[in-house]
Formats: structure tokens, sequence, C-alpha cells
């Protein structure tokens, strides 16, 4: 499943196109692909059609775009996107035959680059979209990562304005920015959110009775990482995947948090992990860190820190790639007399 820097390659690269890009068109070719799209908001492609994207907005591996007023009085809302298993949201010049499963197609109009198709291309099914209501933040902070045009909207539009995480001093006209989708609402921040708390994720860490590899990969405790970069991030901070995360102490903390930003900056910049053609970016390319990958599917490779094979072990309903010598098991200190 594409995880954050999977899916803000997608994000940024839609980011030009559909950034106050009129839809035109709304067209669904599989109705499977709108399971999170609730009836009762209306239906899908007359809740697109005539309206405009204001921008591409992250939490996690969730993608929304806020949508202008329907109406006076309207209920804000966002045309959510999650990519599932396999899902890619791609644009094409119109008229482009789709090589993929195409879902859903979205034919838009921008005032500065012209038309384009957004194709939601997804060959399991597992991705979809929904047009949803947004709500505010209880922090009243950016629902989530926005490109620096949308969050420049939030005062003068000077870059410091831009690191302000806080927008409630933004007028009503760009409220959505300190709104996120109801269906995302659950999801916890992601590391590399401006108003990412580290303390209440530090004091929620500390409560966690689980393996820190379960708890990193709770995105209600913190969204964005899978089993990749799960993996990589312990191997860099140098923790079992079963260590206890109750019995981390606040220094190793913040070492591993540390390093799980490192490893998706990193990974972002290389455009993301593809083992196959089903992680692309909006033109359909994929990214290469895989080639820069540490522990994750390495098994039986030798650990590039101290050249012990890399083991592989059942996690749950999937692996976790480790080294045996560098990410020794927790052993609790016996009691003292």
């Amino acid at each position: 499943m594409p995880e954050l820097p999977e899916v803000e390659v997608v994000r940024a690269g839609l980011e030009p196109a559909v950034a106050g890009a009129l839809i035109t068109g709304v067209e669904v070719f599989e109705p499977r692909s709108l399971k999170r799209h609730s009836p009762l908001e209306g239906p899908f492609e007359a809740l697109l059609a005539g309206r405009r994207m204001l921008a591409a907005g992250r939490r996690g591996k969730f993608l929304w775009f806020p949508l202008s007023a329907a109406g006076d009085g309207a209920h804000p809302q966002a045309l959510v996107a999650h990519l599932g298993m396999s899902g890619q949201v791609l644009l094409r010049s119109p008229g482009v035959q789709e090589a993929g499963l195409l879902r859903i197609r979205l034919q838009i109009e921008h005032p500065e680059h012209g038309e384009f198709w957004v194709n939601f291309v997804d060959q399991r099914i597992f991705g979809s979209m929904a047009v949803d209501r947004l709500e505010p933040t209880p922090d009243g902070a950016l629902g989530g990562y926005f490109g620096f045009a949308a969050s420049s909207l939030v005062a003068s539009g000077s870059k410091a304005s831009f690191l302000e995480p806080n927008v409630t001093r933004a007028g009503e006209e760009h409220a959505w920015l300190a709104m996120v989708p109801g269906q995302v609402a659950h999801i916890a921040r992601d590391p590399l959110d401006p108003a990412f708390d580290e303390a209440a994720f530090f004091a929620a860490l500390a409560r966690k009775k689980t393996g820190i590899k379960r708890a990193l990969l709770d995105q209600t405790l913190v969204s964005g990482i899978g089993n990749i970069y799960a993996d990589e991030s312990l191997w860099a901070a140098r923790l079992h995947y079963e260590h206890p995360a109750d019995r981390l102490s606040r220094r190793r903390m913040r070492e591993l948090l540390a390093e799980v930003r490192l490893v998706l900056e990193k990974a972002l910049a290389e455009g993301g992990t593809s083992f196959d053609a089903q992680y692309v970016n909006v033109n359909g390319a994929s990214g290469y860190f895989s080639h820069s990958l540490n522990a994750y599917g390495q098994q039986g490779k030798p650990c590039p820190r101290c050249g012990t094979p890399i083991v592989r072990e059942q996690f749950m309903n999937r692996s976790s790639h480790f080294c045996p010598r560098c990410q020794r098991p927790f052993r609790p200190r016996p009691p003292r007399p």
C-alpha cells in the first residue's frame, strides 16, 4: 500500500493542475470505487460538476481537494481520495487512452494550464473517491499538509506565514484550510505535518502496551507510516520491532522520531518506493527509493552497518525485516535484590 512519501508525491504532482481548476465533467466507470461516498451527500457526479478544486491536501495516506461552495450556506465539502493497495491518480491530456483499469475520470479546466483529465486507475478496487463534508480541526491548525500556494493564504502570503500552522486568522474565504474531511478526522497527523504535536505523540507512545512497530503502524497515533518505512526507521534507530513502546525512554523516542522523519524525507526526495508499476506519480513514473532500502525486502543481504545478514520474520499479516545484531530484542533488566 502506498505510504506517506508515495501519496505526497501524487499530491505535489496534482497541485499545479487542480488548484483553481473547474470540474467540467465526471465519469464513473466502476461504482465500487465510490464505496466511501455517502449517498446522503448526494450523487457523486452532481456534487462535483461545475465546482472548482481549491487546493490539494494530504493527511497521512489520504488526499483531499477542497471544493468551492455549492451555494449560500452550504456545508464545506471536499473530494477525498484514498489509493488503497493499487490506486493511481494520473494527469492525462484529453483524449489519451488509459492503459490501466480506469475507474473514475474527472474532466477539468485550469485557468492557466488549460484542459486535463484526472484519471483514477485502480486494479484491485481497494482505493476510492468520495465527496465528504469538511470539519474544523480542534486546534485551529491546517487540516493537513498543503502546498505553498494554499498555505500562503493563511496570512500575508509571506514565507513566514506558510510555516505558521495555526490558521484561525484566515478569513472565511479560506476557512477550508483549517478543516479536514469527516472520514479523515480520526487519522492522526503525520511526522512531516507542521502541526504535528511531538509532546502528545511521546505521551501516547508511553501509554502503548504494544511493540514499537505495531505502534508506528497505528494510524490513529501517527499517520503515513506503513510496513516499509517502519522497518527502515527502526533499522536506522537500532530498535527491534517488538521493543515495548512504553519502555522507550524519552531520549529514544526523540531519536526514533528523528529517524522516521529522515527516512520519510529521503523517500520523498527520491519519489517514493516502487517495486512494480502500481506505485507511480501523476505522470506514471516510478520512484526509486527501493534502491536505498537498508532493511525492508533485504533478507539474506548483509546489513549495511555491520554486515550481519538481514532477517525476515512474520509480523501480524505481513513481515518485519531487521538486523539481528544491530536490533537486538528487548531484555528487561532483572529486579534489584
